[in-house]
């Protein structure tokens, strides 16, 4: 299911995948995620796209081939396939197992330019397409087991939403004692909420939908701020040890930062198509040595990590299947904040 333009509107495109390498899985697409970056990058919010535009970073199936240096993998093998499909493999960041901040840029599932180090020849049309497809094929460093207890339907959303909230929770230490607010509570959000609770934090969510404080509370939270209500906001000044914003729409950071206590830092995984300038001002972190700091989807190594976790601890994204063709629907249902929580397109339905 392709974009052809910046509407957002899908049709049907047929291309062919490259030839499965010596290091190379190919993978039978069962499930995808949708996530709001695949309808921001097809409207063209972060920059000019090449069409048609295949999005979906959110893959999960069965592996069909592998090729002759392949060790990890079987034909028949559940496996997942994230937002990234290569990255340069010798540089500074790369060797030291952060392979999403890859000093030559990490080769993103669809939507940006071939670094040098890619061979255009593996890419239809010279650019990378995601995976709202039937097919793909994949570098083996880059493909994930799926765990037995973890249904392939629910995989998907972890490659994406689950590793990006993942990885900022690892990095600034949140276990337990620790005091957390998750700043929106949708696909990331919901995820954040279960990870940050297992973890052994007390768990504060903020929402603007009054409809979904029953769910927060399920999802282990145990208090909801609807709206940023001052008489609520008010009771956690200086009290959060770290913020998690999953917020993709701009919005004011000030009113958050003053919930921070002294030192403690906010970090932001939702991205919208503005800059920060007119959402926080300098006395906001002056006030209290807060940071305001950002995080990239997560390394191979935390993929692998927070798979393991969540399969320990029963922790599942909680998804509405849908038939692939019908994504044009999804869309605006994603943008008006009407997931619960996350849609994952059926790929069977372009069989």
């Amino acid at each position: 299911m392709a974009n052809f333009d910046t509407s957002g509107s899908f049709r049907t495109h047929r291309f062919q995948r490259r030839p499965v390498r010596a290091d190379d899985v190919q993978v039978r697409i069962d499930f995808s995620g949708v996530c709001h970056s695949d309808i921001h990058t097809a409207h063209g919010d972060w920059g000019p796209q090449h069409y048609p535009l295949v999005t979906g970073h959110e893959m999960a199936g069965v592996v069909t081939a592998v090729g002759s240096q392949v060790s990890r993998f079987k034909v028949g093998d559940r496996v997942g396939v994230g937002t990234y499909v290569d990255s340069c493999r010798t540089c500074e960041e790369c060797r030291a197992g952060r392979e999403q901040y890859c000093l030559n840029f990490a080769l993103f599932t669809y939507g940006n330019p071939l670094p040098e180090y890619a061979d255009a020849a593996d890419y239809p049309g010279g650019y990378p397409l995601g995976g709202y497809s039937t097919g793909i094929v994949v570098r083996d460093k880059y493909v994930y087991p799926i765990p037995k207890a973890i249904d392939l339907k629910h995989a998907g959303p972890l490659m994406c939403a689950g590793v990006t909230v993942w990885s900022p929770l690892r990095n600034w230490g949140v276990g337990r004692g620790s005091r957390v607010a998750i700043l929106g509570v949708g696909g990331l959000g919901h995820l954040a909420i279960q990870l940050a609770g297992a973890l052994g934090a007390e768990v504060v969510a903020f929402t603007t939908s009054a409809g979904k404080a029953g769910d927060i509370r399920r999802f282990g939270a145990s208090d909801v701020v609807v709206n940023s209500d001052p008489d609520q906001t008010a009771k956690y000044t200086r009290h959060f040890d770290f913020i998690l914003d999953t917020i993709s729409a701009t919005h004011p950071l000030d009113p958050y930062v003053r919930l921070l206590k002294r030192g403690a830092t906010l970090c932001r995984v939702g991205i919208d198509n503005t800059t920060l300038a007119n959402e926080f001002g300098a006395f906001s972190l002056t006030a209290a040595q807060n940071s305001l700091a950002g995080s990239n989807v997560g390394s191979v190594r935390e993929t692998h990590e927070v798979l393991a976790f969540c399969a320990q601890h029963g922790i599942r994204p909680q998804v509405e299947v849908v038939p692939a063709r019908q994504v044009g629907a999804v869309w605006p249902k994603v943008v008006d904040k009407a997931a619960r929580y996350r849609f994952v397109l059926d790929m069977s339905d372009l069989r």
